[in-house]
């Protein structure tokens, strides 16, 4: 099975990487990819920053949120692959699991409820709403 852990560096990944550790999905037969999605910074900060000091930032951004998600797949014996891009969460967590061919997305959420999503929205109901994969959501 094709894996895709969709991971933000917050304490809902780490619950989500837990979760797969004690249950039967987290198998070495298993392939596994970690990809985290970026914000894009506001066109003004782009400006005033420059490009090579944003692509530094975003460099920073997803070795800093992939570090831990790797190290815990390291000690479980797990190498996945890691990759990052910048844009609207959602859908770009959606079309990588597309075009990545993965059989299932697994991403932690942060459980804030009906009223908050609908005032706010969540990356998790973006990815529900827009992804043909199946997904698991731990809470």
């Amino acid at each position: 099975m094709k894996i895709l852990l969709a991971v933000d560096g917050s304490s809902y990944t780490k619950k989500m990487l837990a979760y797969l550790a004690a249950h039967e999905l987290f198998s070495l037969k298993n392939e596994y990819a970690a990809f985290t999605a970026q914000m894009v910074l506001p066109t003004q900060a782009r400006a005033a920053l420059g490009k090579e000091l944003v692509a530094k930032y975003y460099e920073d951004e997803g070795q800093r949120v992939m570090a831990p998600v790797t190290k815990f797949l390291l000690r479980h014996g797990v190498e996945a692959k890691c990759s990052w891009k910048t844009g609207k969460p959602g859908d770009l967590i959606s079309k990588m699991a597309e075009e990545g061919k993965f059989d299932l997305v697994v991403m932690g959420s942060h459980g804030h409820g009906t009223l908050i999503n609908l005032v706010v929205g969540s990356v998790a109901t973006e990815v529900l709403a827009g992804c043909k994969v199946p997904v698991l959501i731990v809470r």
